[in-house]
């Protein structure tokens, strides 16, 4: 009988930032049963549950991927119930509830061509912990031959809009025109329905049959000029949209200009009157510089980091949040709203920062409530296909050498700080902010830029994509 944890490591997948990720080839059934298992022995003896929950994206793998999950999950005597096609938060957020644990196939952001698992303990996001265990756990089952067609239920999609549709009043966004680039995103079946209830005029924008790899921390300049004829044609207060599983946001302005995921995760704990703060350390450094907040913690780049935050954070404040460079906004507590409690969902959502926006801007317009914070612009894009290798010696040169990297870069200038909380990122003697991490789920180099204007930052980012690939890194 095949041993988990050398199916796993035999098939190369292993896990980043969010998630097991990998190529569809190297997911076969028996590596899918194989982190199955291995997540259902690491967390039994801390929990009680007889039942596992499973959805999916869009991706033409994720079905079989979700058949194979679940009948693993069945050999190890566990119930389970699909809900097919539905945002990552959703699938959390009913397992929460129902004290059982989940897992959701997707690979997020990055192409078709890959794909991924994302773990979820009755009690929400595994931890880094949680998914050494599963690497390392040693389970015999049997390997898997017949994958039988699985069963919907509609609960997770019907209690996920119920979950915010309950916050407001029902006539919050009429006379909205709201734009929804649906694309292939997990949740393009709920959101109409969700903005329509509550008053909005919705346009459904550009459905796609082929997987989109939307990046909400890179927006394509395609993407870019889409969002702005859009909103003129159709006369749009907003246009939202998400990545490939629903967990990250996407939102213009009025004008059709997209708004930094960072700054959108900023109004949106404002507007909650969030105490407590979390975010990754390639944030804004405006957040951190808000009087909005008693605290903001600074973490490492992924969801789980910010995660534990929470635990540290709970100890002094009882309205805590996150959110990340990408949009995805994570509550950590029981926060009241309009009289009303929503329950602590700590993982990326994508549709609680967007009507948290929509209702700030009630009474003023959403381009003037970006106008009138700190002007302090961030910028970011990636190499695709860079080998991480390379991305780790360049950070270590840097790390030991700044100063020569930043000449190698194209810099004059000198460097007043470096953080190595996660990747390399140098403060300039000027104020700009360039900051070079390698991504977690897949061989791409990342980089970030900060400056007084977002020409600025953009350019940084352009020309150090550019100039990176040609450093050759030093012999040590």
């Amino acid at each position: 009988m095949p041993i988990s944890a050398k199916v796993i490591q035999q098939s190369g997948v292993q896990f980043g930032t969010s998630g097991a990720r990998g190529l569809v080839e190297q997911f076969s059934s028996d590596v899918c049963a194989a982190f199955t298992h291995a997540f259902i022995d690491g967390i039994k003896e801390s929990f009680e549950f007889d039942t596992l929950a499973l959805a999916i994206d869009n991706r033409p793998s994720s079905y079989a991927m979700a058949q194979a999950c679940s009948e693993a999950a069945k050999q190890a005597g566990l119930d389970v119930i699909y809900y097919s096609v539905v945002p990552t938060p959703a699938l959390a957020y009913v397992a929460m509830q129902q004290s059982i644990p989940c897992v959701m196939v997707t690979g997020s952001h990055i192409p078709f061509d890959r794909n991924g698992l994302k773990f979820y303990r009755p009690d929400g996001e595994i931890s880094k912990a949680d998914e050494k265990a599963i690497l390392n756990a040693e389970v015999e089952f049997e390997s898997l031959t017949d994958l039988p067609e699985l069963d919907v239920s509609s609960f997770a999609a019907q209690e996920y809009t119920r979950r915010y549709t309950s916050l407001f009043d029902a006539e919050i966004l009429s006379g909205k025109r709201i734009g929804i680039y649906e694309h292939s995103s997990a949740g393009r079946d709920i959101y109409a329905g969700m903005f329509e209830t509550l008053g909005a005029e919705v346009v459904s924008l550009e459905r796609t049959n082929e997987f989109v790899p939307i990046d909400t921390e890179a927006v394509a300049e395609v993407d870019k000029a889409k969002a702005k004829t859009w909103s003129k044609a159709h006369n749009l207060d907003f246009i939202f949209s998400t990545d490939g599983d629903g967990d990250r946001p996407l939102v213009a302005d009025e004008n059709g200009e997209w708004l930094r995921g960072d700054i959108l995760g900023l109004l949106c704990a404002q507007e909650m009157g969030i105490d407590a703060l979390a975010t990754p350390v390639s944030c804004n450094t405006i957040i951190e510089q808000s009087s909005a907040f008693k605290t903001v913690s600074k973490t490492k780049i992924g969801s789980p980091y910010v995660i534990a935050e929470f635990d540290s954070l709970s100890d002094n404040f009882t309205r805590i949040a996150g959110f990340e460079a990408n949009g995805g906004f994570l509550l950590g507590s029981d926060v009241e709203i309009n009289g009303k409690v929503l329950k602590a969902l700590p993982t990326r959502d994508a549709v609680l920062p967007a009507l948290m926006l929509l209702s700030a801007a009630q009474t003023t317009s959403i381009a003037k409530l970006v106008s009138d914070l700190p002007q302090r612009f961030s910028h970011s894009d990636r190499i695709q296909n860079f080998a991480t290798e390379k991305s780790v010696a360049i950070l270590a040169y840097g790390t030991g050498a700044p100063q020569s990297l930043l000449s190698d870069l194209g810099f004059d200038e000198t460097f007043e700080k470096v953080d190595t909380t996660d990747g390399l990122r140098m403060t300039l003697s000027s104020g700009v902010i360039v900051h070079l991490r390698p991504s977690g789920n897949a061989p791409e180099l990342r980089c970030y830029a900060e400056a007084d204007s977002m020409e600025e930052a953009s350019t940084i980012v352009e020309s150090v994509l550019s100039k990176v690939q040609a450093i050759t890194v030093p012999a040590q």
